[in-house]
């Protein structure tokens, strides 16, 4: 008996139909699934005290490799041939790749960083040209805040490729600090005036003692160099109060701050003695 060309255009339509339906299915079903996968992942390393740039990079990367599996599977049920459709890909990969270079090199730089942890969440540092604190390191780029509560987006080879200074690394930090005296002042009582404003201040570590000691004999000035040590949260606090204390009590004890200044001679040229 001939079959029906419309009754089999009706049947492929639907057969088509339900494998898409399928297919979205797998997709958002199989996206939830990555997310909870991801989220119970981040639950257990949180129980195991990882550090949280760890953290935030391994989860991103399982939540991408999920996602990739997901996107094959939903492919698959469309009656898409993925092993060919894989060697395909994989042969354009290679033209990608070589276009994305700069991606790979940062996720590559992003390996690096996890592995090495010249730096994790929650420290200052300055890198990449520019400085802040971390907020995520990311499978591509790190997420740093401002000062002024700016964010910024730094690709992970661009942290790689120079200097990094972490600010945080330690936990104390010494404090640099250059207080000009008159070449007519009294060197012992200016420093011993620099040595009670730096004891009388609680947040200074007993040890490693501070330095006060005179460092040069400017042009204008006799300068000491200030340098206590503080825990690293109160570096910037310290350096702006004994700033403003040494100014006001070398003015209550009449120390002076000399301006730059330069002594001009005038000499008078008489013309009638060359004559």
């Amino acid at each position: 008996m001939p079959t029906d060309p419309a009754d089999v255009s009706v049947s492929l339509v639907q057969q088509f139909g339900t494998n898409v339906l399928i297919a979205l299915a797998i997709f958002f079903v199989g996206r939830l699934v990555a997310k909870w996968l991801t989220n119970f992942t981040r639950r257990i390393m949180a129980r195991t005290d990882m550090e949280d740039t760890l953290e935030n990079f391994l989860c991103n990367l399982i939540y991408a490799v999920l996602m990739v599996v997901v996107v094959i599977a939903t492919i698959n049920q469309l009656g898409i041939q993925t092993t060919s459709l894989l060697a395909v890909l994989g042969a354009a990969g290679l033209a990608v790749g070589l276009a994305l270079q700069g991606s790979l090199s940062n996720f590559a730089s992003g390996v690096l960083i996890v592995a090495f942890r010249p730096y994790k969440v929650g420290d200052f540092i300055e890198g990449g040209g520019v400085s802040g604190v971390v907020e995520d390191v990311q499978i591509f780029s790190t997420i740093m805040r401002s000062g002024d509560n700016k964010k910024i987006i730094v690709p992970n080879s661009q942290m790689m490729a120079g200097e990094i200074v972490n600010y945080s690394a330690n936990d104390t930090r010494r404090v640099d600090l250059v207080a000009g005296c008159g070449y007519d002042d009294d060197l012992d009582k200016v420093r011993q005036v620099l040595t009670d404003i730096v004891n009388g201040d609680d947040r200074v570590l007993k040890d490693p003692a501070p330095t006060i000691a005179v460092q040069e004999l400017a042009d204008s000035s006799v300068n000491f160099v200030v340098r206590p040590w503080v825990a690293t949260g109160d570096y910037w606090p310290v350096y702006f109060d004994l700033t403003e204390q040494i100014k006001k009590r070398f003015d209550a004890e009449g120390i002076a701050i000399p301006y730059p200044q330069r002594d001009l001679h005038v000499y008078q040229h008489d013309a009638e003695s060359d004559s």
